[in-house]
């Protein structure tokens, strides 16, 4: 008989085994869960800092699109201001312009020519007057074509009026002039 055992300890082993394994198989499950929980926890922060970074990226990008759009009405602004600018600089040229036309028609008008209207054409001139014989309006249109104030001219009308005739003049004035006033 010394084989025979009468204390139940094998099965006290395989309860106390058992309530060891359902332990350590909730341990590990709560183990499991809280870093599970954690992890989304530690996720859960850097969607938030993500999110918070793109508002911020967000904001920045719409001050910046401010400010381009500050930076486009400036360069129309500029552009208008040089426009202006230049417009500014066309009068001055014309004004040196016109001084030097008047003092170049004044030095080309040979005796015997009257001049009665000076016409403003764009860039060039309209003369009207009287000469007293033809050859007087052909060495006029001569004395302006060497100045270099002008460019070219050509007679539009010559009328006979009395003992006089009248002609028509076009002219073109040099461009270049008021740039070499400068």
């Amino acid at each position: 008989m010394a084989h025979i055992n009468l204390l139940p300890w094998r099965e006290e082993a395989r309860e106390q085994h058992k309530k060891d394994f359902i332990g350590l198989l909730v341990f590990s499950t709560l183990v499991a869960g809280g870093l599970l929980y954690t992890g989304m926890l530690f996720f859960d922060e850097l969607l938030v800092e993500q999110k918070s970074r793109n508002d911020y990226l967000q904001k920045e990008i719409s001050l910046l699109n401010g400010k381009i759009k500050e930076v486009g009405q400036l360069d129309k602004k500029r552009e208008k201001m040089i426009a202006k600018m230049e417009v500014i600089q066309d009068l001055q040229d014309s004004r040196v312009k016109a001084v030097k036309i008047l003092d170049a028609l004044a030095h080309t008008v040979p005796n015997g020519i009257y001049l009665t209207r000076i016409t403003r054409e764009g860039d060039g001139l309209l003369l009207t007057g009287v000469a007293k014989a033809n050859t007087r309006v052909s060495v006029f249109m001569r004395e302006l074509d060497d100045n270099d104030v002008f460019l070219k001219s050509s007679l539009s009308v010559v009328a006979q009026e009395k003992s006089q005739k009248t002609f028509t003049l076009s002219v073109e004035a040099n461009k270049s002039n008021g740039e070499e006033a400068e």
